[in-house]
């Protein structure tokens, strides 16, 4: 079994939830999961599980298309790749609070773009891609931040941003699965 961690997009918009984690780690244990986690009320799942995390994003796609009134993009990790994201980070010697630093995870096996976005307009915030991650630095945050706007736009992403203390807080998460 491997640890995974499954970032669910559009389950906790504007503050209101539609659908409760209960019900989302009840979704993940009746697809046959073990271990089955749940931080923050903003779709982070973890849990182990023997398919491949292709295969596990398509299960719990159908499973929570048909339990329930959501259809999240749902985007696998697994405790390695999780390792991998936090060890990336090009932005962690910048003294830094974990709300400024954010991660965006994309699905599948594409990797990340800012192909279009004049980056050195936005400073100081900056952006990176590593992989099929996008790393941002935004001082002033998230809800603020005109660079992230400016990438959301222009990728289209099905993506989902993730700051720095849920990010490594999940990998930790991972860990704990993994030695259950």
């Amino acid at each position: 079994m491997t640890a995974m961690v499954a970032l669910l997009r559009g389950i906790n918009v504007g503050g209101t939830s539609v659908i409760s984690m209960a019900d989302v780690r009840q979704i993940a244990t009746e697809c046959g999961y073990g271990n089955v986690g749940t931080y923050v009320q903003s779709g982070n799942l973890v849990f182990t599980a023997s398919q491949d995390p292709d295969e596990v994003a398509a299960t719990l796609r159908t499973a929570f298309a048909e339990s329930s009134s959501v259809e999240p993009e749902v985007i696998v990790r697994t405790q390695a790749e999780l390792h991998e994201v936090v060890a990336a980070n090009p932005f962690l010697d910048r003294d830094a609070e974990p709300k400024q630093l954010q991660v965006v995870f994309m699905p599948g096996n594409e990797p990340a773009s800012v192909a279009g976005v004049d980056l050195e307009s936005f400073a100081p915030e900056a952006a990176a891609v590593v992989g099929r991650e996008l790393y941002m630095y935004l001082p002033n945050g998230m809800g603020r931040s005109k660079l992230a706007a400016a990438l959301m736009r222009k990728s289209g992403t099905s993506g989902t941003a993730r700051n720095w203390r849920t990010v490594t807080k999940l990998a930790a998460m991972a860990d704990e699965a993994a030695d259950l």
